[in-house]
Protein backbone atom coordinates (compact mmCIF):
# COMPACT_ATOMS: atom_id res chain seq x y z
CA UNK A 1 0.00 0.00 0.00
CA UNK A 2 1.67 3.51 -1.06
CA UNK A 3 1.62 6.55 1.43
CA UNK A 4 -1.48 8.51 -0.47
CA UNK A 5 -3.71 5.37 -0.26
CA UNK A 6 -2.37 4.25 3.48
CA UNK A 7 -3.50 8.25 3.79
CA UNK A 8 -6.85 7.71 2.34
CA UNK A 9 -7.34 4.77 4.23
CA UNK A 10 -6.37 6.86 7.87
CA UNK A 11 -8.74 9.73 6.43
CA UNK A 12 -11.73 7.30 6.22
CA UNK A 13 -11.44 5.66 9.58
CA UNK A 14 -11.11 9.00 11.27
CA UNK A 15 -13.96 10.19 9.41
CA UNK A 16 -16.13 6.97 10.23
CA UNK A 17 -14.93 7.33 13.85
CA UNK A 18 -16.03 11.27 14.19
CA UNK A 19 -19.19 10.69 12.69
CA UNK A 20 -19.99 7.77 15.13
CA UNK A 21 -18.94 9.80 18.14
CA UNK A 22 -21.17 13.08 17.12
CA UNK A 23 -23.80 9.97 16.18
CA UNK A 24 -23.10 8.76 19.93
CA UNK A 25 -22.88 12.00 21.46
CA UNK A 26 -26.19 14.11 20.41
CA UNK A 27 -28.80 10.64 21.30
CA UNK A 28 -27.05 11.24 24.48
CA UNK A 29 -27.61 14.53 24.16
CA UNK A 30 -31.47 14.03 23.70
CA UNK A 31 -31.89 11.20 26.82
CA UNK A 32 -29.96 13.99 29.42
CA UNK A 33 -32.39 16.87 27.92
CA UNK A 34 -35.33 14.58 29.18
CA UNK A 35 -33.71 13.68 32.21
CA UNK A 36 -32.86 17.25 33.48
CA UNK A 37 -36.18 19.01 32.01
CA UNK A 38 -38.19 16.77 34.90
CA UNK A 39 -35.71 19.09 37.58
CA UNK A 40 -35.12 22.16 35.56
CA UNK A 41 -39.31 22.77 35.29
CA UNK A 42 -40.12 21.57 39.28
CA UNK A 43 -39.70 24.84 40.62
CA UNK A 44 -42.92 25.21 38.21
CA UNK A 45 -45.00 22.08 37.99
CA UNK A 46 -44.17 20.83 42.13
CA UNK A 47 -47.96 22.58 42.92
CA UNK A 48 -49.55 20.89 40.28
CA UNK A 49 -49.26 17.35 41.60
CA UNK A 50 -49.06 17.57 45.30
CA UNK A 51 -51.43 19.61 47.85
CA UNK A 52 -51.20 23.42 48.05
CA UNK A 53 -48.65 24.16 51.15
CA UNK A 54 -44.88 24.92 51.99
CA UNK A 55 -42.95 25.64 48.55
CA UNK A 56 -40.40 23.10 50.15
CA UNK A 57 -42.12 20.61 51.42
CA UNK A 58 -43.79 20.66 47.46
CA UNK A 59 -40.30 20.52 46.14
CA UNK A 60 -38.90 18.04 48.60
CA UNK A 61 -42.06 15.74 47.57
CA UNK A 62 -40.93 16.37 43.76
CA UNK A 63 -37.65 15.51 44.66
CA UNK A 64 -38.29 12.20 46.58
CA UNK A 65 -40.08 10.91 42.83
CA UNK A 66 -36.87 12.71 41.06
CA UNK A 67 -35.04 10.35 43.64
CA UNK A 68 -37.07 7.30 42.99
CA UNK A 69 -36.56 7.78 39.33
CA UNK A 70 -32.49 7.17 39.98
CA UNK A 71 -33.55 3.60 41.97
CA UNK A 72 -34.48 2.41 38.49
CA UNK A 73 -31.28 3.33 37.19
CA UNK A 74 -29.84 0.25 37.99
CA UNK A 75 -31.67 -1.89 36.27
CA UNK A 76 -31.79 -0.12 33.54
CA UNK A 77 -27.34 -0.19 33.56
CA UNK A 78 -28.08 -4.46 34.36
CA UNK A 79 -30.86 -4.82 31.02
CA UNK A 80 -29.10 -2.36 28.52
CA UNK A 81 -25.77 -2.90 29.67
CA UNK A 82 -26.10 -6.81 28.80
CA UNK A 83 -28.24 -5.90 25.71
CA UNK A 84 -25.13 -4.15 24.73
CA UNK A 85 -22.71 -6.86 25.53
CA UNK A 86 -24.34 -9.60 23.69
CA UNK A 87 -26.40 -8.07 20.67
CA UNK A 88 -24.70 -4.94 20.12
CA UNK A 89 -23.81 -1.21 21.67
CA UNK A 90 -25.74 0.64 18.69
CA UNK A 91 -28.91 -1.88 19.34
CA UNK A 92 -29.32 -1.26 23.07
CA UNK A 93 -28.94 2.49 22.92
CA UNK A 94 -31.78 2.47 19.90
CA UNK A 95 -33.79 0.53 22.62
CA UNK A 96 -33.37 3.48 25.62
CA UNK A 97 -33.83 6.61 23.40
CA UNK A 98 -37.09 4.97 22.56
CA UNK A 99 -38.22 4.25 26.34
CA UNK A 100 -37.25 7.77 27.17
CA UNK A 101 -39.26 9.60 25.06
CA UNK A 102 -42.55 7.48 25.72
CA UNK A 103 -41.58 8.86 29.74
CA UNK A 104 -41.36 12.46 28.23
CA UNK A 105 -44.49 12.29 26.14
CA UNK A 106 -46.07 10.92 29.77
CA UNK A 107 -45.26 13.47 31.55
CA UNK A 108 -46.26 16.63 29.32
CA UNK A 109 -50.06 15.07 29.27
CA UNK A 110 -50.47 14.04 32.73
CA UNK A 111 -53.71 15.82 34.45
CA UNK A 112 -52.96 17.91 37.68
CA UNK A 113 -53.47 16.72 41.57
CA UNK A 114 -56.58 19.15 41.37
CA UNK A 115 -58.19 17.13 38.36
CA UNK A 116 -57.61 13.43 39.38
CA UNK A 117 -56.05 13.62 42.72
CA UNK A 118 -53.64 10.91 43.86
CA UNK A 119 -53.68 9.60 40.40
CA UNK A 120 -51.26 12.07 39.53
CA UNK A 121 -48.08 12.32 41.59
CA UNK A 122 -48.39 8.36 40.79
CA UNK A 123 -48.65 8.45 36.71
CA UNK A 124 -45.55 11.03 37.55
CA UNK A 125 -43.60 8.78 39.24
CA UNK A 126 -44.35 5.73 36.72
CA UNK A 127 -42.91 8.16 34.07
CA UNK A 128 -40.08 8.74 35.88
CA UNK A 129 -39.25 5.17 36.59
CA UNK A 130 -38.97 4.28 32.65
CA UNK A 131 -37.11 7.68 32.39
CA UNK A 132 -34.89 6.03 35.16
CA UNK A 133 -34.94 3.28 33.60
CA UNK A 134 -34.02 4.66 29.88
CA UNK A 135 -31.36 6.61 31.64
CA UNK A 136 -29.73 4.32 33.78
CA UNK A 137 -28.94 2.22 30.51
CA UNK A 138 -27.53 4.91 29.06
CA UNK A 139 -24.55 5.61 30.78
CA UNK A 140 -22.53 3.02 30.65
CA UNK A 141 -23.77 2.00 27.03
CA UNK A 142 -22.86 5.14 25.77
CA UNK A 143 -19.74 5.51 27.68
CA UNK A 144 -18.78 1.92 26.42
CA UNK A 145 -19.71 3.12 22.67
CA UNK A 146 -17.92 6.26 22.98
CA UNK A 147 -14.29 4.78 24.72
CA UNK A 148 -14.82 1.96 22.20
CA UNK A 149 -14.82 4.40 19.05
CA UNK A 150 -11.97 6.61 20.41
CA UNK A 151 -8.31 6.41 19.07
CA UNK A 152 -6.09 5.40 21.43
CA UNK A 153 -4.17 8.12 22.25
CA UNK A 154 -8.13 10.87 22.24
CA UNK A 155 -9.62 8.04 24.36
CA UNK A 156 -9.66 11.02 26.98
CA UNK A 157 -10.84 13.87 24.52
CA UNK A 158 -13.58 11.67 23.21
CA UNK A 159 -15.09 10.23 25.90
CA UNK A 160 -15.27 13.72 27.55
CA UNK A 161 -17.73 14.44 24.62
CA UNK A 162 -20.55 12.44 26.86
CA UNK A 163 -20.28 14.59 29.60
CA UNK A 164 -20.63 17.63 27.03
CA UNK A 165 -23.50 16.58 25.71
CA UNK A 166 -24.60 15.67 29.47
CA UNK A 167 -24.51 18.72 30.34
CA UNK A 168 -25.96 20.28 26.84
CA UNK A 169 -28.94 18.54 27.85
CA UNK A 170 -29.37 20.28 30.74
CA UNK A 171 -28.62 23.42 29.29
CA UNK A 172 -30.96 22.81 25.95
CA UNK A 173 -33.78 22.48 29.19
CA UNK A 174 -32.57 25.87 30.75
CA UNK A 175 -32.26 27.41 27.08
CA UNK A 176 -35.89 25.94 26.76
CA UNK A 177 -36.94 27.53 30.23
CA UNK A 178 -35.09 31.05 29.39
CA UNK A 179 -36.99 31.67 26.42
CA UNK A 180 -40.27 30.06 27.50
CA UNK A 181 -39.57 32.55 30.74
CA UNK A 182 -38.46 35.70 29.00
CA UNK A 183 -40.03 35.89 26.04
CA UNK A 184 -43.21 33.33 25.39
CA UNK A 185 -45.02 32.82 28.46
CA UNK A 186 -46.07 34.87 31.80
CA UNK A 187 -44.55 33.30 34.95
CA UNK A 188 -48.50 32.34 35.85
CA UNK A 189 -48.68 30.09 32.17
CA UNK A 190 -45.60 28.29 33.35
CA UNK A 191 -46.75 27.25 36.38
CA UNK A 192 -50.60 26.44 34.95
CA UNK A 193 -49.87 25.21 31.36
CA UNK A 194 -45.90 25.94 30.20
CA UNK A 195 -44.21 23.60 32.06
CA UNK A 196 -45.48 20.92 29.94
CA UNK A 197 -43.53 22.26 26.55
CA UNK A 198 -40.34 20.87 27.33
CA UNK A 199 -41.75 17.53 28.00
CA UNK A 200 -43.13 16.99 24.76
CA UNK A 201 -39.97 18.95 22.63
CA UNK A 202 -38.49 15.78 24.62
CA UNK A 203 -40.43 13.59 23.18
CA UNK A 204 -39.94 14.84 19.56
CA UNK A 205 -36.63 14.98 19.83
CA UNK A 206 -35.63 11.38 21.16
CA UNK A 207 -37.34 10.28 17.92
CA UNK A 208 -34.62 12.34 16.00
CA UNK A 209 -32.06 10.92 18.20
CA UNK A 210 -33.31 7.37 17.29
CA UNK A 211 -33.01 7.86 13.60
CA UNK A 212 -29.25 9.32 14.62
CA UNK A 213 -28.70 5.87 16.50
CA UNK A 214 -30.26 3.48 14.07
CA UNK A 215 -27.54 4.74 11.64
CA UNK A 216 -24.20 4.57 13.68
CA UNK A 217 -21.67 1.80 13.09
CA UNK A 218 -20.99 -0.82 15.38
CA UNK A 219 -17.71 -0.81 17.44
CA UNK A 220 -15.53 -3.45 16.29
CA UNK A 221 -14.45 -4.24 19.69
CA UNK A 222 -17.93 -5.86 20.00
CA UNK A 223 -17.84 -7.27 16.87
CA UNK A 224 -14.81 -8.81 17.72
CA UNK A 225 -16.12 -10.66 20.62
CA UNK A 226 -19.56 -11.30 19.59
CA UNK A 227 -19.37 -14.86 18.72
CA UNK A 228 -17.94 -15.88 22.13
CA UNK A 229 -19.68 -18.14 24.50
CA UNK A 230 -22.99 -16.09 25.78
CA UNK A 231 -21.29 -17.43 29.19
CA UNK A 232 -18.41 -14.46 29.22
CA UNK A 233 -21.54 -12.18 28.00
CA UNK A 234 -23.09 -9.17 29.61
CA UNK A 235 -23.88 -11.58 33.13
CA UNK A 236 -23.71 -11.04 36.26
CA UNK A 237 -21.61 -14.13 36.91
CA UNK A 238 -19.31 -12.87 34.55
CA UNK A 239 -19.17 -9.36 35.68
CA UNK A 240 -18.16 -10.55 39.39
CA UNK A 241 -15.29 -12.57 38.25
CA UNK A 242 -13.81 -8.67 38.16
CA UNK A 243 -14.38 -8.00 41.56
CA UNK A 244 -11.58 -5.18 42.46
CA UNK A 245 -13.24 -3.31 38.49
CA UNK A 246 -16.26 -3.44 40.26
CA UNK A 247 -15.45 -1.77 43.57
CA UNK A 248 -13.49 0.68 41.74
CA UNK A 249 -15.99 1.90 39.92
CA UNK A 250 -18.10 2.54 43.04
CA UNK A 251 -16.09 4.27 44.74
CA UNK A 252 -14.76 6.66 41.73
CA UNK A 253 -18.44 7.46 41.15
CA UNK A 254 -18.72 8.32 44.68
CA UNK A 255 -17.80 11.40 45.86
CA UNK A 256 -17.91 12.59 41.75
CA UNK A 257 -21.91 12.07 41.61
CA UNK A 258 -22.89 13.55 44.93
CA UNK A 259 -20.82 16.66 43.84
CA UNK A 260 -22.00 16.79 39.88
CA UNK A 261 -25.45 16.91 40.94
CA UNK A 262 -25.16 19.01 43.67
CA UNK A 263 -23.80 22.21 41.76
CA UNK A 264 -25.96 21.08 38.42
CA UNK A 265 -29.14 19.71 39.43
CA UNK A 266 -29.60 20.68 42.54
CA UNK A 267 -27.89 24.16 42.45
CA UNK A 268 -30.99 26.22 40.65
CA UNK A 269 -33.12 25.23 43.87
CA UNK A 270 -30.47 26.02 46.12
CA UNK A 271 -30.21 29.88 44.45
CA UNK A 272 -33.92 30.32 44.56
CA UNK A 273 -34.59 28.35 48.09
CA UNK A 274 -31.55 29.29 50.06
CA UNK A 275 -30.06 32.43 48.43
CA UNK A 276 -33.92 33.77 47.68
CA UNK A 277 -32.50 34.29 44.23
CA UNK A 278 -35.20 34.58 41.32
CA UNK A 279 -36.46 31.67 39.06
CA UNK A 280 -35.44 33.78 36.17
CA UNK A 281 -31.91 34.93 37.69
CA UNK A 282 -31.33 31.36 38.73
CA UNK A 283 -32.11 29.87 35.31
CA UNK A 284 -29.42 32.57 33.86
CA UNK A 285 -26.78 31.64 35.97
CA UNK A 286 -27.12 28.09 35.96
CA UNK A 287 -27.25 28.07 31.99
CA UNK A 288 -24.14 30.57 31.83
CA UNK A 289 -22.07 28.12 34.50
CA UNK A 290 -23.00 25.08 32.88
CA UNK A 291 -22.01 26.31 29.01
CA UNK A 292 -18.68 27.19 30.49
CA UNK A 293 -18.59 23.76 32.61
CA UNK A 294 -19.56 22.36 29.29
CA UNK A 295 -16.13 23.59 27.58
CA UNK A 296 -14.11 22.51 29.94
CA UNK A 297 -14.97 19.05 29.65
CA UNK A 298 -12.86 18.26 26.12
CA UNK A 299 -9.90 20.50 27.38
CA UNK A 300 -9.54 18.13 30.96
CA UNK A 301 -10.26 15.29 28.55
CA UNK A 302 -7.41 15.95 26.42
CA UNK A 303 -5.24 16.74 29.39
CA UNK A 304 -5.58 13.60 30.52
CA UNK A 305 -3.98 11.85 27.25
CA UNK A 306 -1.18 14.08 27.97
CA UNK A 307 -0.52 13.16 31.66
CA UNK A 308 -2.95 10.55 32.70
CA UNK A 309 -6.21 9.80 34.71
CA UNK A 310 -5.04 9.47 38.01
CA UNK A 311 -3.84 13.24 38.37
CA UNK A 312 -7.08 14.50 37.63
CA UNK A 313 -9.45 12.38 40.06
CA UNK A 314 -6.68 12.86 43.00
CA UNK A 315 -6.80 17.08 42.24
CA UNK A 316 -10.56 16.82 42.31
CA UNK A 317 -10.37 14.67 45.11
CA UNK A 318 -8.24 17.00 47.27
CA UNK A 319 -9.65 20.41 46.25
CA UNK A 320 -13.46 18.77 46.64
CA UNK A 321 -12.24 17.67 50.41
CA UNK A 322 -10.74 21.23 51.33
CA UNK A 323 -13.22 23.35 49.42
CA UNK A 324 -17.04 22.21 49.55
CA UNK A 325 -17.69 23.34 53.21
CA UNK A 326 -16.70 26.59 52.42
CA UNK A 327 -17.52 26.88 48.95
CA UNK A 328 -21.03 26.00 49.51
CA UNK A 329 -21.20 28.20 53.30
CA UNK A 330 -20.22 31.48 51.64
CA UNK A 331 -22.39 31.22 48.88
CA UNK A 332 -25.31 30.21 51.00
CA UNK A 333 -24.95 34.05 52.27
CA UNK A 334 -23.99 36.01 49.76
CA UNK A 335 -25.67 38.50 48.21
CA UNK A 336 -24.02 39.15 45.34
CA UNK A 337 -24.68 37.61 42.03
CA UNK A 338 -21.36 37.44 40.71
CA UNK A 339 -19.70 36.30 43.27
CA UNK A 340 -22.19 33.32 43.52
CA UNK A 341 -21.65 33.05 40.40
CA UNK A 342 -17.63 32.97 40.35
CA UNK A 343 -18.39 30.83 43.53
CA UNK A 344 -20.22 28.25 41.37
CA UNK A 345 -18.01 28.03 38.52
CA UNK A 346 -14.84 27.25 40.71
CA UNK A 347 -17.24 24.44 41.90
CA UNK A 348 -17.64 23.10 38.67
CA UNK A 349 -13.74 23.23 37.65
CA UNK A 350 -13.44 21.31 40.21
CA UNK A 351 -15.37 18.85 39.70
CA UNK A 352 -14.59 18.94 36.15
CA UNK A 353 -11.76 16.56 37.20
CA UNK A 354 -13.99 14.09 37.66
CA UNK A 355 -16.85 14.30 35.37
CA UNK A 356 -14.55 15.07 31.91
CA UNK A 357 -12.82 11.32 32.68
CA UNK A 358 -14.87 8.99 34.47
CA UNK A 359 -16.49 7.52 31.71
CA UNK A 360 -13.18 6.22 30.25
CA UNK A 361 -11.81 5.86 33.12
CA UNK A 362 -14.59 2.78 33.85
CA UNK A 363 -14.32 1.83 30.66
CA UNK A 364 -10.61 0.90 30.78
CA UNK A 365 -11.54 -1.50 33.82
CA UNK A 366 -13.52 -4.23 31.79
CA UNK A 367 -12.35 -6.51 28.72
CA UNK A 368 -14.97 -5.86 26.06
CA UNK A 369 -17.42 -8.70 26.58
CA UNK A 370 -18.30 -7.21 30.06
CA UNK A 371 -17.90 -3.54 29.67
CA UNK A 372 -21.05 -2.03 29.04
CA UNK A 373 -22.38 -4.11 32.26
CA UNK A 374 -19.50 -3.29 34.35
CA UNK A 375 -19.86 0.41 33.56
CA UNK A 376 -23.09 0.25 33.96
CA UNK A 377 -24.39 -1.57 36.61
CA UNK A 378 -21.93 -0.79 39.29
CA UNK A 379 -22.35 3.46 38.25
CA UNK A 380 -25.80 3.56 38.41
CA UNK A 381 -26.27 1.50 41.86
CA UNK A 382 -23.58 4.49 43.53
CA UNK A 383 -25.37 7.15 41.51
CA UNK A 384 -28.87 5.77 42.57
CA UNK A 385 -27.81 6.11 46.31
CA UNK A 386 -26.03 9.43 46.41
CA UNK A 387 -26.47 11.04 43.28
CA UNK A 388 -30.27 10.63 43.12
CA UNK A 389 -30.67 11.42 46.91
CA UNK A 390 -28.37 14.77 46.90
CA UNK A 391 -31.43 16.80 46.47
CA UNK A 392 -33.60 15.05 48.69
CA UNK A 393 -31.29 15.11 51.79
CA UNK A 394 -30.24 18.53 50.77
CA UNK A 395 -33.95 20.05 51.26
CA UNK A 396 -34.42 17.37 54.23
CA UNK A 397 -31.99 19.08 55.97
CA UNK A 398 -32.92 22.95 54.75
CA UNK A 399 -36.01 21.94 56.20
CA UNK A 400 -34.88 20.96 59.47
CA UNK A 401 -32.50 24.54 60.01
CA UNK A 402 -29.12 22.13 59.38
CA UNK A 403 -28.32 22.64 55.98
CA UNK A 404 -24.42 22.90 56.59
CA UNK A 405 -25.21 19.41 57.31
CA UNK A 406 -25.14 18.82 53.95
CA UNK A 407 -21.97 20.22 53.01
CA UNK A 408 -20.10 17.74 55.14
CA UNK A 409 -21.79 14.84 54.05
CA UNK A 410 -20.31 15.81 50.69
CA UNK A 411 -16.27 16.23 51.87
CA UNK A 412 -16.99 13.06 53.43
CA UNK A 413 -18.04 11.21 49.88
CA UNK A 414 -15.51 13.03 48.36
CA UNK A 415 -12.76 11.97 50.83
CA UNK A 416 -13.58 8.51 50.74
CA UNK A 417 -13.33 8.70 46.34
CA UNK A 418 -9.83 9.98 46.65
CA UNK A 419 -8.54 7.60 48.84
CA UNK A 420 -9.87 5.09 45.47
CA UNK A 421 -8.29 7.32 43.58
CA UNK A 422 -4.94 7.54 45.68
CA UNK A 423 -4.95 3.60 45.63
CA UNK A 424 -5.50 2.83 42.12
CA UNK A 425 -3.31 2.19 39.52
CA UNK A 426 -3.58 4.88 36.35
CA UNK A 427 -5.92 3.53 33.90
CA UNK A 428 -4.22 5.21 30.56
CA UNK A 429 -1.20 3.21 31.62
CA UNK A 430 -2.96 -0.04 31.70
CA UNK A 431 -5.84 -0.19 29.86
CA UNK A 432 -8.29 -3.27 29.14
CA UNK A 433 -8.91 -0.90 25.90
CA UNK A 434 -5.52 -2.12 24.58
CA UNK A 435 -6.88 -5.70 24.30
CA UNK A 436 -9.73 -4.03 21.51
CA UNK A 437 -8.93 -4.49 17.92
CA UNK A 438 -10.43 -0.98 17.85
CA UNK A 439 -7.84 0.55 19.47
CA UNK A 440 -5.05 0.30 17.52
CA UNK A 441 -2.11 3.38 18.07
Amino acid sequence: MNQTTHQKAEDQISSKRLKAIFGGSIGNLVEWYDWYAYSAFAIYFSASFFPKGNTTVQLLNTAGIFALGFLMRPLGGYIFGRLADRIGRKKSMMFSVLLMSFGSLLIAFIPTYQTIGIVAPILLLTARLLQGLSVGGEYGVSATYLSEMASKNRRGFYSSFQYVTLIGGQLLALGIQLILQKVLLTDAQMHDWGWRIPFVVGAILAIVALYLRKNLQETEAFESQKNHSSDKKGTIKALLKHPKAVIKVVGLTLGGTLAFYTYTTYMQKFLVNTMSMSKEDSTLMSFATLFIFACLQPVFGALSDKIGRKPLLIGFGVLGTVCTVPLLTILSTTTSQWQAFLLLMFALIIVSGYTSINAIVKAELFPAEIRALGVGLPYALTVAIFGGSAEYIALWLKDMGQENYYYWYITACIFISLIVYISMKDTKIKSELDKDLINKP
